[in-house]
């Protein structure tokens, strides 16, 4: 197995934080430092970052509702709060599967699975995530006719969204947004290119995962059947 993959499993860092520690030297198998490149078989072998050896964490996978306020990262160098901070027994190398920006909330997963990760966020996997946006204006069947062909946007048409109207309320209106890209600020983008910009921001569903009743700021460990239909969702199976 490739060191980084080993490293992104056993919770150490990312893939791609894990080549950087090879690269820098950091990294050892049986003692001898490692190169980009360079395998390692786990049980026979000691992988080790700064002298410590790396031992596989056991697998966790996390639902969240995610507040207003909070950032979408393991750590802040400024000190803000992080979507970590609200759980605090995730193990080492728990990180937020895909993002959500400070102002928006809703349902955010979380793993120190780095192949779930891979597998749920990659544009290819076609994962839907579900918004619910209160936008100012009323979108008329052209424009939710617009938004479900793709509108065009700075970085290129968007991918056909699903799109409905929930409900109306004199200029505001409450949009349910189906889509399976994961562009930064896309559906207030989305809902921009259609004139009627975004008030309010919430993901209540990814795959076949709804966020339900969980209270904001509150979380809880997903069952190994959820685990198991999220990656089914994403053309890939746990196979435990």
């Amino acid at each position: 197995m490739r060191l980084q993959r080993y490293m992104s499993q056993a919770g150490v860092a990312s893939r791609r934080k894990s080549e950087e520690l090879i690269a820098a030297g950091r990294v050892t198998v049986d003692g001898v430092v490692a190169t980009l490149g360079d395998k390692a078989d786990p049980a026979r072998q000691v992988v080790a970052v700064d002298g410590a050896p790396v031992r596989r964490a056991a697998r966790e996978y996390f639902m969240l509702h995610k507040p207003k306020k909070y950032l979408c990262t393991v750590s802040d160098r400024f000190g803000r709060r992080t979507v970590l901070d609200l759980i605090p027994e995730a193990p080492l190398g728990t990180h937020p599967v895909g993002r959500l920006d400070a102002d928006v909330e809703g349902l955010l997963l979380l793993t120190n699975d780095g192949d779930f990760t891979a597998a749920v966020t990659h544009p290819s996997r076609q994962v839907e995530k579900v918004y619910l946006a209160r936008v100012r204006g009323v979108p008329s069947p052209g424009d939710l006719a617009h938004l479900r062909s793709g509108v065009r946007l700075e970085d290129g048409v968007s991918a056909p969204a699903r799109a409905r109207l929930i409900e109306q309320r004199d200029d505001q209106a409450i949009v349910e947004l189906g889509i399976h890209e994961g562009r930064k600020r896309q559906v207030k983008r989305m809902m921009m290119a259609v004139r009627h910009p975004v008030l309010s921001l919430k993901r209540v569903r990814v795959g076949p995962l709804e966020l339900g009743e969980l209270e904001r700021g509150k979380w809880r460990r997903l069952t190994p059947q959820e685990v198991e239909a999220c990656l089914a969702a994403a053309g890939a199976r746990k196979g435990r």
